[in-house]
């Protein structure tokens, strides 16, 4: 073969890197035989970059390709003589093993970490000590002993994992990659075992100790050549001095050490970028800091500032949405006009909401990154199985299972639409009446009240409620292949359903199904290597195997719409491109906090430091912008807060607007102004075609009667919000009850009315004894609270609180007794209206028959009972309690006197409180009730929407279907007759 060209060199950011390296490589191949091509080993940075440099070669016709790899191919050729590499999944199981023992032993090292999140990271640093070569006894160089105790005792529990994991058997990847470098470079530059044919590195930065070192072994050999990616021909060479100190932020860092050891490269194919003044302007732009300096004394060279900035449009929404629609706008014109155009994002959350503007045009990206496993709908199923063990089945976790597409999926006797059927009215009965925890026997009760599917699919159900019940007690470490076994056996008669075969399931069935069965197996494999775990742990660990694995999309997306993530602007930033998520904590993404080692002890053991992520980060950004056309986007604010622009895109906007005399304000403004064309559209998109005028404040008025009987709870609300009552008694509307019940205030007081209903209905008489009616009251209130509260928590507070004022509850009790004696409990009562078509109803709490004849009406309270004030004005229940016991509303009684009206507080000191009471005031309640009926009954009257609310804040169960918010409380409403009035 002719004298190979070898050395270092490098193409320059924003062109087309396979395409220029594929020429400039058959440019030196010129003239050689056919073969030749194919004795030539190129080692790539990614399976990506293979990809686009096969492609290349084809476009350049038939011939033979040079031998393709990936520089984590190195040392894969050992595997014959140092056997195979072990499986990482087992590896990583092992490590889990110390960290177990560690959590048991150290707990304080492990607080707020699973057993999973805490693996991954030792794993990854032990890969990292191998590819740089650091074995265990780089540890013993970290002096300890100015750190904190957590870091003593964090590097004491390291130094025996790296023993275990780095000694013996070289069984890892990292490992030998890193024994494949080192052999090379030993070899390679004492002149042995040299290659006889060309050797090429191409794209890699040498992130990684041992690529870095094969890159130096490559670039030393006489028939060798390293192609850098994106390298800056424009910084000076005072600052690539400079860099191999302390800059490892800064985006050349990773090329310091070889431009310092081969000196600068050359360039690889004649191409300059496509904006040699904007590679100018960034490079200056992105200089290691302090760079004010530098700023002054050179930014006068830089060209005039509109050319370079000419081909970068600026998007700055106001939030992520506005970005996502601009951006699919840009990917969308470019689909129309069959440009090529790729999105770099780091953001998955940025991402989505593209894939989901791109979809209303029917547009699909070819997204690099796919969907991981535990995204898709098995994934999610597998993780929602994983989450019912350790904890008791709630309504809502029992109907994410029964409403997921692959419940039942392999069931010929229940179908998708019936299952689907079936779940809703499940759903409806446990909202309306519970319980909260469901069992087995709640659902067998539930399906015999239904017909033979119903009662099928209840009883399959309910088995496996029962099973659940027990998984729910297991909260202590088990063997992983057990716990792994429960899953499985659950997933899969859950998918098979009643009568059903799991592999009748053409949803498990298909790529993701499989895929998530993979993961299963490969754990399977592996399980008896891990350690014992709890269910939280097992479901971290089952979480991070599937997001380990990703679902490519087989429909054909679009070849013109890419979306890449930011380390692949190493080798596609061409052409045109989009920069998204220009903001602190996007691109640079943060610093994933080091549970083991600090900075300073990385430092000394020999590895890398934290900034090299920012580094690299930088250098994607450098390529990205150094493209034919760049639109660089970011939002002001996120869904917390306002954001902080990305510090390289801060740097070129400070440094274009501080340049006035290349007329940089100008072309800062030009870019921002191209940026608000975008954002117009996407705002227009968004703007519906025709303005929808806001509501008028409802008052509907039904045709009479709106209805025959209301109860006397709701006549405050038909005072207040009127259209409430419409809502609930014309309209037949009511709120849902939540799906996961808590034991809020409104269960607490029903609950607290249980007691008592149960306590005056033991017959307590005024002889009985405080002590044993004590004893009675908080006897009993331990009952009601084991039956109808499902949480201990709540039923000891609860049960704290009737304590706390049992003697107060037990003097009032008594004295009421002696007064008289309980003779409505929780009835019910009714009293029809004079010439009208319509019955007032009730159930008081209490109504005691005194020792005189009258009556006293009492109501039971959680929380504060009504003023005087609030019952004169609104609160008229127990006002009209007592007209209806006047006028015999309630059959216990029949017509008797009032003698008064009296609150029961079961809260705060548990007083007993009166309210003022006498006839008149009776009588003018009841005569406003009935004019305020008459009204409603004879349609006179629409029902307002808030006519009187009592706080500003005042939120009802209505108040979106009256669509408030369209209308204000300042706004007069207007009637409006709706429905058939004839």
């Amino acid at each position: 073969m002719a004298e190979w060209e070898s050395g270092l060199f490098a193409l320059p950011s924003g062109v087309d890197f396979a395409g220029h390296f594929v020429a400039g490589f058959l440019r030196r191949m010129k003239g050689q035989p056919p073969e030749a091509i194919a004795r030539v080993t190129i080692y790539a940075n990614s399976a990506q970059t293979l990809a686009a440099l096969r492609h290349a070669f084809d476009a350049h016709g038939p011939l033979l390709l040079p031998r393709l790899l990936t520089v984590n191919d190195l040392g894969a050729g050992s595997a014959l003589r140092d056997g195979p590499l072990a499986p990482p999944l087992a590896r990583r199981l092992q490590l889990a093993q110390l960290i177990d023992r560690l959590m048991a032993s150290r707990p304080d090292l492990a607080a707020g970490h699973s057993i999973s999140a805490l693996t991954q990271s030792l794993a990854s640093l032990m890969a990292e000590m191998q590819t740089e070569g650091c074995g265990p006894d780089a540890l013993e160089a970290i002096d300890a002993g100015d750190h904190a105790r957590h870091w003593q005792n964090a590097l004491d529990f390291l130094r025996i994992a790296a023993r275990f994991h780095l000694d013996g058997p070289v069984v890892d990847r990292p490992a030998r990659q890193r024994i494949a470098a080192e052999t090379a470079w030993n070899d390679w530059s004492e002149g042995r075992d040299l290659p006889a044919d060309p050797v090429i590195v191409a794209g890699s930065t040498g992130s990684h100790g041992a690529t870095r070192l094969f890159m130096r072994a490559v670039a030393g050999l006489p028939n060798g050549a390293v192609v850098l990616p994106g390298f800056d021909f424009d910084l000076p060479p005072h600052i690539w001095e400079g860099l191999s100190e302390n800059s490892g932020d800064h985006a050349q860092f990773r090329f310091a050490a070889l431009v310092e050891e081969f000196g600068r490269p050359r360039l690889w194919s004649p191409c300059d970028g496509p904006s040699p003044s904007r590679n100018k302007l960034v490079s200056l732009a992105l200089r290691p800091a302090p760079v004010t300096d530098q700023w002054i004394a050179e930014a006068p060279g830089l060209p005039d500032l509109p050319d370079a900035c000419e081909g970068m449009t600026l998007i700055e929404a106001d939030q992520p949405g506005q970005e996502a629609d601009a951006i699919a706008l840009i990917m969308r014109e470019a689909a129309e006009n069959r440009q090529p155009v790729t999105l770099f994002a780091a953001d998955s959350g940025l991402i989505r909401r593209v894939v989901a503007a791109l979809d209303r045009w029917r547009l699909h990206a070819n997204d690099s990154s796919g969907e991981p496993v535990h995204l898709t709908a098995p994934g999610l199923f597998l993780r929602h199985v994983a989450a019912v063990f350790g904890l008791p089945l709630t309504v809502d976790r029992l109907l994410i299972l029964l409403k997921h597409p692959l419940t039942a999926s392999g069931s010929e006797v229940v179908g998708f639409g019936a299952a689907r059927h079936l779940a809703r009215e499940l759903e409806l009965h446990l909202r309306a009446y519970g319980p909260a925890f469901p069992s087995g026997e709640d659902l067998r009760d539930w399906g015999d009240k239904g017909d033979s599917m119903r009662k099928s699919w209840a009883l399959w159900l309910a088995s496996i409620l029962d099973r659940i019940a027990d998984f729910a007690e297991d909260r202590a470490a088990r063997p992983l292949p057990d716990r792994l076994a429960d899953l499985r056996r659950l997933t899969e008669t859950l998918i098979a359903g009643p009568d059903g075969d799991v592999a009748r399931s053409e949803s498990w069935a298909g790529r993701a199904g499989r895929m998530a069965e993979a993961v299963l197996d490969d754990l399977a494999s592996h399980a008896s290597a891990g350690p014992p775990m709890r269910p939280e742990d097992f479901a971290a660990l089952l979480t991070d195997e599937l997001r380990g694995q990703t679902i490519r999309d087989p429909g054909g997306p679009s070849p013109l719409l890419r979306i890449r993530g930011p380390r692949e602007a190493r080798t596609e930033a061409h052409g045109t491109v989009i920069l998204s998520g220009l903001n602190e904590g996007e691109w640079p993404q943060p610093l994933d906090p080091d549970p083991w080692l600090s900075r300073q002890m990385r430092e000394q053991a020999g590895l890398t430091l934290p900034e090299r992520q920012i580094g690299l980060a930088g250098h994607d950004f450098q390529q990205g912008i150094s493209a034919g056309r760049v639109y660089l986007t970011r939002a002001r604010r996120n869904a917390e807060a306002e954001t902080v622009p990305s510090r390289w895109l801060n740097r070129l906007t400070n440094l274009i607007a501080g340049v006035s005399e290349r007329r940089g304000p100008e072309a800062l403004a030009d870019m921002r102004k191209r940026g608000t064309k975008w954002l117009a559209l996407a705002a227009a998109l968004s703007r519906p075609e025709c303005l929808v005028p806001p509501e008028p404040r409802p008052a509907p008025v039904p045709p009479a009667p709106p209805f025959r009987q209301l109860p006397v709870t709701e006549i405050a609300q038909l005072i207040r919000d009127p259209y409430a009552v419409y809502a609930k008694r014309v309209l037949g509307l009511r709120k849902l009850n939540p799906l996961r019940p808590e034991p809020d205030a409104a269960m607490r007081g029903q609950t607290l009315h249980s007691i008592v209903e149960r306590l005056l209905k033991t017959g307590p008489g005024p002889d009985l004894g405080a002590a044993e009616l004590r004893d009675r009251l908080l006897r009993i209130t331990a009952e009601v609270l084991e039956e109808q509260v499902p949480w201990p928590s709540a039923r000891a507070f609860w049960q704290a609180r009737i304590e706390r004022i049992a003697d107060q509850v037990v003097r009032d009790e008594l004295a009421r007794l002696a007064e008289g004696r309980p003779q409505v409990i929780e009835n019910r009562g009714a009293v029809s209206l004079t010439g009208m078509d319509f019955r007032l109803i009730a159930k008081p709490d209490r109504i005691d028959l005194l020792n005189d004849g009258r009556v006293m009406i009492y109501d039971y309270k959680s929380g504060k009972p009504p003023s005087a004030r609030q019952m004169a004005h609104f609160d008229k229940q127990l006002m009209l309690e007592a007209a209806m016991a006047r006028r015999g509303g309630f059959s216990e009684l029949g017509p008797v006197e009032v003698a008064g009206i009296r609150y029961i507080r079961l809260g705060g000191e548990g007083r007993t409180e009166p309210r003022d009471y006498s006839t008149q005031m009776e009588a003018e309640s009841w005569d406003g009730f009935v004019r305020l009926i008459g009204h409603y009954l004879s349609g006179q009257a629409g029902f307002v929407a808030m006519r009187a609310p009592e706080l500003l804040s005042y939120a009802g169960d209505y108040d979106h279907l009256a669509r408030y918010g369209e209308w204000v409380l300042t706004e007069k409403a207007q009637p409006r007759k709706v429905g058939d009035h004839g």
